[in-house]
C-alpha cells in the first residue's frame, strides 16, 4: 500500500482494510529502515494511525502541522512524498531526522527541541488571522513536552488569546524515558486506571434509572463532571481557556478522525487527547521503548567500546559513594547521559526533572546555595536553553555548580538541531565560569574531582564519541595553572588543541614528522580561561600557532588563545584557527563531518602543511 502513496491525497479514499494494510506497511518500513540507518523508532511506531488520521483530516500543503518534538515525524515524511528516499534518513545528503521546511512544503516548522510546538503553532495561527487566512493550524505534542515550562506559557497565552488552534496531545507516558512530573502522573492515572471508567459507567446507569426531577439530575451530572475534572487533565486545560476533547484511542484511525473533525469546527483553542503506545506493533520496541527510542546506525567498521558518557557515569558513581553532598540533575536524559544505572544505585540523588533545562539549572543553584554539590548533566544543544539561568542564577553569585556538558561538538546524524557546537561561545565569556574539556576518560574523572572541589561554577564539555586510548604517564589537570600540558615538543609549528581534538592533533604531528615537519602539541585542557603561561611560553619558542577545536570558529577556543597572545604583546606570532564553520551543520556520520572540515588527523596535518606553505610563500615573496 505504501508504494501507492506519493502524497497525502492518495490516502483519502482508502477503506478501513486498506488503511490497516497501509499502517502495517509503514511499520515494516520503519523497522527495516531505522534499524539500519539509526534514528527514533519506538516514538514513530506509536504515531502511525495518529499520523494517517491527521493527514486524512488536514491538507498539510495548506494547513500547518507542527511537530513537537520532530523526532516523531517519520510517518509524516513517508506520507508526504518522501518514502522513496526514506533509506537516506539521517545520512549525509539524505533526509533529515526532523521536520525541515527546506526539505518539504509539508514541514511547517523545524523542531528538534521539545516544548516549542504550541508557541510556534499559536504564532502561525495569529499570523493567519491577521492576514485573513482560513487554514487550520495543528501542533502534535507529546506528553513529555508538557514537562517544559514553555509549553505552559504557550497554553496560557493561547487560552487568553482565544485563537483557533488544535493541539493534538500524543500521550504515551514517555519522553525518552518515562515522563516525569505531577501532570504525567495525572495523565497516567487517566490512561491506565479502571476505577474512573467503572465510576463513570456506574454513575451513568444510576442517573438514567432514577426517577428524578430535572434539577436534581442536573446537579448530579455536575457532580459527576466535577469528579471527572479531579481525575483527568480536563481541569488544567479548561481553566486555561482551552477546550479539552478526549481521551481517544490514538491507534483507532476512525475515532481520531471523528474527534479531529469536531475540533476543527471550534473557533477557539482545543486540546485533543490521544492515548498511544510507544513502539506499537514491534515486539522489541513495545517491551523496551526506551532502548528503541533512539537507535544508532549500524557501523560494520566500528566495534563496541566505552564512550565519554560511560566514563562520566563511572566517575560520578565513584564520587557519589564518596561524598553524600553530591547530587546529579538531568532533564529527561537519564539514558543518554549514562545515568540510568547510577540512578538505580543512588535513589533520590540522581534526579530527572523532565524536559525542563531552565528549572534544572536554577534548582542546582538553589541546592548549591543550600550546601549541596550539584552536577547538572545535559546535552550541549539543550543546555543553551538555560542560558539566562546559567548567567543569572549560577555565575552571578558564583555558585559551585558543575555542568557535565554531554554531546559537545559534532553529534552526527541528528543534525542541525542537535550539533553541540556553540557551548564554548555561550559558556566561555561568563565571569566566574571555568570551562574544561578532557581528551580521554581518565582526564574526565580528574576534571570531575577538581570541579567538585571548586568554590565556583565549572563546565566540562565532552563529545558523543568512543574514548581514545589513554596517554600513559600524561600529567594531571593542575587547577592553579589551568592545567595545560605540552604533549610533544617541536620547532616548526605549535598545535594548541582542546578536548576531543588533542588525540587527532598528536596523530597529525606524528604523520608530519615523517615529512620532516616538527610540530609541537599542547593539550590546553581549559578553554576558559586558557593557560596563559604554558601557551605563551611555547608560542614564543615556535612563532607559529594553529589552534584546533570541535566548535564553531567565532567565539571559540581559538579566539580565546588569540586574545591571550595579544594581551601578552605577542603580535608577531602567526596564529591560525582550525574549527567548524560558523553555520548550522547538516546531518551525517560524525567521522565524515569531522573529516569534511579537516578535524581529523589527516585534515589537521593538511592544515599544518598549508599554514607553513603560506608562510614560506609569503617570506619568499
Amino acid at each position: 500500500m505504501l508504494e501507492r502513496v506519493t502524497g497525502p491525497g492518495d490516502i483519502q479514499g482508502l477503506d478501513a482494510q486498506e488503511l490497516g494494510e497501509l499502517c502495517s506497511d509503514i511499520r515494516r518500513v520503519l523497522v527495516d529502515s531505522v534499524t539500519e540507518t539509526g534514528g527514533h523508532l519506538s516514538s514513530n511506531l506509536g504515531v502511525v494511525e495518529l499520523t494517517v488520521a491527521l493527514h486524512r483530516v488536514f491538507d498539510s500543503s495548506v494547513d500547518r502541522i507542527v511537530w513537537d518534538v520532530g523526532h516523531q515525524s517519520y510517518v509524516h515524511k513517508l506520507l508526504t512524498g518522501r518514502a522513496s528516499r526514506f533509506g537516506s534518513l539521517r545520512q549525509y545528503g539524505g533526509l533529515s531526522g526532523f521536520p525541515d521546511p527546506e526539505e518539504s512544503i509539508h514541514d511547517a516548522f523545524i523542531a528538534g527541541h521539545a516544548g516549542t510546538g504550541i508557541s510556534a503553532a499559536l504564532g502561525m495561527a495569529m499570523a493567519r488571522d491577521r492576514l485573513g487566512g482560513s487554514n487550520d493550524v495543528v501542533t502534535v505534542i507529546g506528553d513529555g513536552s508538557l514537562t517544559t515550562g514553555m509549553a505552559y506559557e504557550a497554553l496560557n497565552h493561547a487560552g487568553h488569546q482565544g485563537t483557533r488552534l488544535i493541539i493534538l496531545l500524543n500521550d504515551n507516558g514517555m519522553s525518552i524515558s518515562p515522563t516525569a512530573g505531577s501532570l504525567a502522573r495525572r495523565l497516567h492515572m487517566f490512561r491506565t486506571g479502571s476505577a474512573y471508567s467503572r465510576m463513570k459507567r456506574d454513575a451513568d446507569g444510576a442517573l438514567s434509572s432514577l426517577p428524578l426531577g430535572k434539577r436534581l439530575r442536573w446537579v448530579l451530572a455536575r457532580l459527576k463532571s466535577g469528579f471527572k475534572s479531579m481525575v483527568t487533565p480536563v481541569m488544567l486545560f479548561e481553566e486555561l481557556g482551552v477546550t479539552y476533547l478526549g481521551p481517544v484511542d490514538g491507534h483507532d484511525i476512525a475515532s481520531v478522525e471523528r474527534v479531529l473533525r469536531r475540533a476543527r469546527t471550534l473557533r477557539h483553542p482545543v486540546v485533543v487527547h490521544a492515548i498511544t503506545r510507544k513502539g506499537k506493533g514491534y515486539g522489541p520496541a513495545e517491551r523496551d521503548p526506551v532502548a528503541y527510542h533512539g537507535l544508532s546506525p549500524k557501523r560494520r567498521d566500528e566495534g563496541p567500546g566505552e564512550t565519554f558518557s560511560d566514563a562520566f557515569a563511572d566517575s560520578i558513581r565513584r564520587l557519589l559513594s564518596q561524598d553524600s553532598r553530591i547530587v546529579v540533575i538531568t532533564a529527561a536524559m537519564l539514558q543518554g547521559t549514562g545515568l540510568s544505572g547510577v540512578a538505580a544505585e543512588f535513589p533520590g540523588r540522581v534526579l530527572d526533572v523532565g524536559i525542563a533545562e531552565q528549572h534544572a539549572v536554577t534548582l542546582a543553584a538553589g541546592m548549591a546555595a543550600g550546601g549541596l554539590k550539584p552536577v547538572v548533566a545535559i546535552y550541549s544543544t539543550f543546555l543553551q536553553r538555560a542560558f539566562d539561568q546559567i548567567v543569572h542564577d549560577v555565575c552571578l553569585p558564583s555558585l559551585p555548580v558543575v555542568f557535565a556538558v554531554d554531546r559537545s561538538g559534532v553529534v552526527g546524524e541528528d543534525g542541525k538541531t542537535h550539533q553541540g557546537v556553540f557551548d564554548l561561545a555561550y559558556l566561555g565569556p561568563m565571569p566566574n565560569m571555568k570551562v574544561l574539556a578532557p581528551r580521554d576518560g581518565q582526564q574526565l574523572d580528574i576534571m570531575m574531582r577538581i570541579a567538585l572541589d571548586r568554590s565556583g561554577p565549572v563546565a566540562i564539555r565532552y563529545p558523543r564519541a568512543l574514548l581514545p586510548v589513554v596517554i600513559e604517564g600524561a600529567g594531571v589537570c593542575n587547577e592553579s595553572a589551568d592545567g595545560a600540558e605540552v604533549l610533544r615538543e617541536g620547532s616548526d609549528l605549535l598545535i594548541v588543541a582542546i578536548g576531543s581534538m588533542v588525540m587527532p592533533s598528536l596523530e597529525a604531528a606524528e604523520r608530519l614528522s615523517f615529512e620532516g615537519i616538527d610540530a609541537a602539541v599542547i593539550d590546553a585542557k581549559s578553554a576558559s580561561p586558557p593557560d596563559r603561561d604554558v601557551i605563551c611560553a611555547e608560542a614564543r619558542k615556535v612563532g607559529i600557532v594553529l589552534t584546533v577545536e570541535e566548535h564553531v570558529r567565532t567565539g571559540g577556543f581559538g579566539s580565546a588563545v588569540l586574545a591571550v597572545l595579544n594581551d601578552e604583546g605577542l603580535h608577531a606570532i602567526h596564529v591560525q584557527h582550525l574549527a567548524l564553520p560558523d553555520e548550522f551543520l547538516v546531518h551525517g556520520d560524525r567521522r565524515h563531518l569531522l573529516a569534511l572540515h579537516r578535524l581529523d588527523a589527516a585534515g589537521i596535518a593538511a592544515e599544518c602543511r598549508d599554514v607553513l606553505a603560506g608562510i614560506y610563500a609569503g617570506d619568499a615573496g
